[in-house]
């Protein structure tokens, strides 16, 4: 289970990041999908490099592997600037934040992955960095503390969040720029697949690039995970660097991927619902204490492709099997039989 979890699940890997560099795309011309987003981006950028200006402060929301890093990076490139990466979580103290402040130059650009994790102390130091470029911190303590104002160079804050509703609203309102990033079409994902696999130097066929992108969840990330998986099957049991369908149907069977792009996790939440709730409605918590999973995981990881693809719903009730999961769920039971 847990190669299973590691391999179709949004989480990124170690493996993820390093080859996620090689496969990001560099411009916006090059990211695909999102339309309405690209759109937006180009015409925010071109200004901004018009007026001589750092392009507004900007905000990503969405699941997690659907390019909010990516993006981040491809906005650097197109205004021809640094780049500074950090996370929420990552920022614990307030000294730290501020040595990365005043390290910026003049148009950087500052990538806050999961921003929603930031501490508020961090954060109250942030609002007068995006609004006026300054900051203010405090020395000594008593009748001789006074506070020292740092005016900070011109930069770009870009935020990442898989979880929008968690960011404080005075937080929100000082983003200039605002997008959420929906799940991917099978056609977008394909195409993201067939790009991928000529960075790899991988031949795939169009049929096994859809195959790839209908078991991806809508995410690119997995997408490029189930390549390199099946570029592995393919070098290791047909001593080739061509991808087919059937080699994508047997790497599939392997892992335990069924064409609905359903792992044994997913299928094992389907199954119980039915068996032990009838199909729902059931509460988050029981479904979390039968499935020994947190109800984070359930909410974050497993529920958001199960409601997109139709499978889930939630009610005021609790969470109910759609039609379309009974029938899937009958499948399965009738391949076991």
């Amino acid at each position: 289970m847990d190669e299973i979890k590691r391999l179709v699940l949004n989480q990124e890997s170690e493996e993820d990041q390093v080859v996620s560099l090689s496969l990001r795309p560099e411009r916006l011309n090059d990211f695909v999908g999102q339309p309405d987003l690209v759109k937006g981006l180009q015409v925010a950028i071109s200004a901004s490099q018009k007026r001589g200006e750092p392009l507004e402060h900007t905000l990503f929301s969405g699941p997690p592997g659907l390019g909010k890093t990516s993006l981040a990076h491809i906005i650097a490139n197109e205004m021809n600037s640094r780049i500074t990466i950090t996370s929420g979580p990552a920022i614990d103290r307030a000294g730290d934040f501020i040595g990365i402040l005043t390290n910026l130059e003049k148009g950087d650009v500052l990538f806050i992955d999961e921003i929603h994790r930031l501490s508020k102390t961090v954060e109250e130091f942030l609002y007068p960095a995006m609004e006026n470029f300054k900051i203010d911190f405090i020395v000594d303590k008593g009748p001789y503390a006074k506070t020292i104002n740092f005016n900070l160079k011109p930069f770009t804050l870009i935020g990442a969040t898989t979880r929008s509703g968690l960011l404080t609203t005075p937080l929100r309102d000082r983003f200039g720029i605002f997008y959420h990033l929906e799940f991917y079409g099978e056609n977008d994902l394909s195409s993201i697949v067939s790009t991928s696999a000529g960075k790899l130097n991988v031949e795939v066929d169009h049929d096994a690039c859809l195959a790839m992108a209908r078991r991806s969840r809508g995410t690119p990330r997995i997408a490029n995970r189930l390549l390199r998986r099946c570029r592995d099957y393919a070098q290791v049991n047909s001593n080739k660097n061509h991808i087919d369908l059937k080699v994508v149907n047997e790497a599939m069977s392997a892992l335990r991927i069924d064409a609905q792009g359903l792992d044994e996790l997913d299928r094992r939440l389907l199954m119980i619902m039915k068996t032990q709730y009838n199909g729902g409605p059931v509460g988050l918590e029981a479904l979390a204490a039968t499935l020994n999973e947190e109800t984070d995981t359930i909410e974050d990881v497993i529920e958001p492709y199960l409601l997109k693809s139709g499978f889930l719903r939630r009610t005021s009730r609790g969470r109910e099997l759609t039609p379309m999961a009974m029938e899937h769920i009958g499948t399965l039971s009738h391949k076991k039989a």
